[in-house]
């Protein structure tokens, strides 16, 4: 599907499906993290959810999602969408280790993003799934120097088992250079609109109404 008609319907289910669930949700004490499962052949939502870390430190949004389209989207495999052909996975936020693993061990190949973990960290002020990438994960390689070790990626963002695109490579596949332009800020418009929620997140945080896990 093109990126002109596939990115402004990302951006809608993000503010029409996700954003309401995810204000919520932060009431209640969880992280601003949200995911959405949609068809590939019209961009419908299949199942939409956000971080319920409330309940349990692993329903992480993508988690979450995920777990509720196999179970109350879809409970009945005979009807049930195939992940890999089927449906496009949409995630706020890039997702963490846990996430990751969960997407592909779901099956699905097709995964965008709004907000990068450079974001997460910075923006959000939620460092951990950098953190968790960076001691669990990265690996260095004999005769490597710290500074090559920093310079690798965290992860493969394109594997055999999927890939993940944040929306603004997304923005840059599209050829005329206003639609472009119009899209890149509706981006940023739609990324602003998660720092009202995030303030209340903080908030929860130093109050001690958010969730005592530290992770997402």
């Amino acid at each position: 599907m093109a990126a002109s008609d596939l990115l402004p319907t990302l951006l809608s289910t993000i503010t029409t499906h996700i954003l309401p669930l995810t204000t919520t949700a932060i009431s209640q004490g969880s992280k601003v993290f949200g995911a959405s499962i949609l068809s590939a052949k019209d961009l419908t939502p299949f199942t939409t959810s956000t971080n319920n870390e409330r309940i349990s430190p692993l329903l992480h949004g993508e988690v979450n999602c995920i777990q509720e389209f196999f179970t109350k989207s879809f409970p009945d495999p005979s009807t049930r969408p195939n992940p890999r052909t089927d449906c496009i996975f949409l995630a706020t936020h890039e997702p963490c280790s846990l996430c990751l693993s969960a997407i592909a061990w779901s099956g699905f190949k097709e995964v965008y993003f709004l907000f990068t973990h450079e974001d997460s960290k910075q923006r959000f002020s939620i460092p951990h799934d950098i953190n968790i990438l960076e001691e669990v994960f990265r690996v260095k390689a004999t005769g490597e120097t710290e500074e090559e070790l920093k310079a690798r990626p965290l992860y493969n963002r394109d594997n055999k088992f999927f890939k993940a695109k944040p929306f603004i490579e997304l923005a840059e596949e599209i050829e005329s250079e206003a639609e472009r332009e119009k899209l890149v800020a509706e981006i940023e418009r739609v990324k602003n609109l998660y720092d009202g929620l995030n303030e209340t997140y903080q908030q929860g945080k130093s109050s001690g109404t958010t969730t005592s896990s530290i992770w997402k």
